[in-house]
């Protein structure tokens, strides 16, 4: 019972390390060592070797710390249950992952014992077998949770330019498999005169995970670097606030779009004065004028006037009814009104939300979670939409992910593979305070800038607001509720990587090895006598 405690709390340990990687804290380190500590957990100590439901309950409870850790702003204003709900769905995939390592680690240690470099195998094993739960928790159920992968805690690491050659999936497989080996070296010198009694020679195989992934991503660093630069663009991206704070955000819509208004006009005022840059291209954030500008004439013809006196077109967030029933879609429209004719559509293009957000937009399950819990009814009636996220306005190619879309991997690459040279994040966080919400999701949008090259440009609501360039750098960033205009000349042509185009096979490819070391694992499970190695 002492050693199950001992590892229990070994796991909670892992999942603050695991947390700390992220924001508000950023420690990109700290997930190695969480990892690494994770592994010591989950593996023989003493002659003793944990079984699958120990591992499980590890997981589980390693899951539960980080997830609680990472998302409290989940039940800021609807309640604590929320965010304890929502970690212990998440905890769930975490117990999985270690029910499956105590598998792998077990047999790689012991075929270790005289097949030294089988424990490398093992550790490549046990960083994909953590890659089939990522996978796994970021698509199912109800399109998935992707928040805290591995590699959104990355975007001040060094193995950061991994994501260009292999996106978020090879990103998170380097750091699942250098802190595994890592973790398994220092096993390996703890109990040298212990069993399984691995040769100390593993242990060199073993540091040679860490020094080629850093080796790869200092060569994908100085590939991206040795880029030109190409074309630019003027883009003025505009936060314009909200009045007040917490779930009666949708009440505020006439007031937030004229702060939008108002922010936008004081920018046009400055170029008319000559004190600021033309822009090209104007970014509102989303829900930046959820009074529908198609069907309200009044907000229609205020954003055309500014679209004419700014000469550019206006990217507005915004929410349009789909019929006559409840049932909305979260768009953004290209906003043109400087043609001269009346009855001339100012819209030119639009994306629709493709990912949608469970108990956010829209509620799975409504009639029972609405009777049990009556705060459901606040959830929206959301349906997504079907585009591939590029708009084009004043001739450049804008590729869109909506606020929670840039958690998804095909949310970022789709567009930017289809042509789109400027990736855009246009967010609303009002609802989410001043927690650290706001800057997980920067942290995933300068991690989506290195993997597909591109410049990022994230337009919020209330903050953060942020100029990201195509090597994760944020160049220009505003606080959180506070009016702003921040004007950026951005790359154009650039955008595009190997990840860009090898799509969805770093995934496979990283899921295969796990599922390989697990199936492996199981067979020397079954090969191997039941008194060789057992937990007693």
């Amino acid at each position: 019972m002492t050693g199950v405690l001992s590892r229990a709390v070994g796991a909670a340990a892992a999942g603050a390390l695991l947390a700390a990687s992220f924001p508000p804290v950023g420690l990109w380190w700290s997930a190695i060592l969480a990892l690494a500590l994770l592994v010591v957990v989950l593996s023989p100590l003493r002659g003793v070797a944990p079984r699958p439901r120990t591992g499980a309950l590890l997981g589980l409870i390693a899951g539960l710390v980080f997830f609680l850790l990472l998302v409290p702003w989940v039940g800021l204003y609807v309640g604590a249950y929320a965010a304890w709900a929502l970690a212990l769905v998440e905890a769930l995939y975490l117990a999985a992952f270690g029910a499956g390592a105590v598998v792998i680690l077990r047999e790689g240690l012991a075929a270790g014992r005289r097949h030294g470099l089988r424990v490398v195998g093992a550790a490549l094993g046990v960083a994909g077998w953590w890659s089939v739960w990522e996978w796994i928790r970021s698509s199912w159920p109800w399109g998935g949770f992707p928040w805290g992968r591995l590699a959104f805690g990355q975007a001040d690491g060094p193995l950061l330019p991994l994501a260009s050659l292999g996106g978020t999936p090879l990103l998170g497989f380097a750091v699942a498999a250098t802190g595994t080996a890592l973790g398994l070296v220092a096993l390996l010198l703890i109990r040298r005169h212990r069993p399984p009694r691995v040769p100390l020679r593993s242990a060199g195989g073993l540091l040679m995970v860490p020094l080629v992934t850093a080796g790869l991503a200092a060569a994908a660093a100085l590939d991206t670097t040795s880029r030109e630069t190409g074309e630019t663009a003027d883009i003025a991206v505009i936060q314009g606030n909200v009045p007040r704070l917490g779930l009666d955000f949708n009440a505020q819509r006439r007031a937030v779009l004229e702060n939008h208004l108002r922010v936008t006009a004081e920018l046009a005022d400055d170029v008319e004065a000559g004190t600021a840059v033309r822009p090209d291209v104007v970014l509102w954030p989303e829900n930046a004028s959820d009074i529908s500008p198609l069907a309200d004439r009044q907000a229609g013809a205020q954003i055309s006037a500014l679209s004419r006196r700014l000469d550019a077109p206006i990217l507005v967030g915004t929410v349009l009814r789909v019929g006559d029933g409840p049932e909305a879609t979260n768009s953004y429209l290209v906003w043109d009104g400087r043609s001269p004719e009346p009855a001339a559509d100012p819209v030119v293009d639009r994306h629709d939300k493709k990912y949608i957000q469970p108990f956010g937009e829209w509620l799975p399950l409504r009639a029972p979670l609405e009777a049990m819990f009556p705060i459901a009814r606040t959830a929206g009636h959301f349906v997504p939409g079907d585009g591939d996220g590029v708009v084009t306005a004043a001739g450049i190619d804008f590729g869109v992910a909506i606020c929670f879309e840039i958690a998804f991997d095909a949310a970022a690459r789709e567009p930017v593979a289809r042509g789109a040279q400027i990736l855009t994040v246009p967010t609303n966080n009002a609802t989410f305070g001043r927690s650290p919400m706001s800057y997980q999701q920067l942290a995933m949008s300068r991690v989506r800038a290195v993997e597909h090259h591109v410049p990022v440009l994230v337009a919020a609501t209330s903050g953060v607001s942020a100029v990201i360039g195509p090597d994760g750098q944020v160049l220009q960033e505003t606080g959180i509720f506070e009016p702003a205009t921040l004007s950026a000349q951005v790359e154009s042509d650039s955008a595009g990587t190997m990840a860009t185009r090898l799509g969805g096979i770093p995934q496979m490819v990283s899921c295969l090895i796990g599922l390989v070391g697990l199936g492996w694992a199981l067979i020397r499970t079954r090969q191997r006598p039941a008194t060789e190695y057992e937990e007693t």
